[in-house]
């Protein structure tokens, strides 16, 4: 059974910083592209930052620059660095791990709350 759980999110002050992790259980996550997600109320779930297995990245506009994403597949975690946090970035985050082959299995965290204060 695949696992994915976060932790890290919190109430946070703008321009500050927190950092994210995503714990994989069952399963070797070295061979899943991780992205980060996040949903704001009445919104749709949308993607923050992405990490190919290679270690290639990829961000959302609204973060580039402020967010870094990282890997250790030695301790099947992901992680999220925010920095300089906006209020607009408040939201539940979520982590996503997509299986690399085409059409591979898709697993969902149960999300993180961030709130950030004006």
């Amino acid at each position: 059974q695949v696992q994915l759980v976060e932790s890290g999110g919190g109430l946070v002050q703008a321009g500050g910083s927190l950092r994210l992790s995503c714990a994989a259980s069952g399963t070797i996550l070295s061979l899943y592209t991780m992205g980060w997600y996040r949903q704001a109320p009445g919104r749709q779930r949308d993607l923050v930052a992405l990490i190919t297995r290679g270690g290639s990245t990829n961000y959302a506009d609204s973060v580039k620059g402020r967010f870094t994403i990282s890997r250790d597949n030695a301790k099947n975690t992901v992680y999220l660095q925010m920095n300089s946090l906006k209020p607009e970035d408040t939201a539940v985050y979520y982590c996503n791990a997509k299986y690399f082959t085409p059409g591979g299995n898709n697993y969902w965290g149960q999300g993180t709350q961030v709130t950030v204060s004006s």
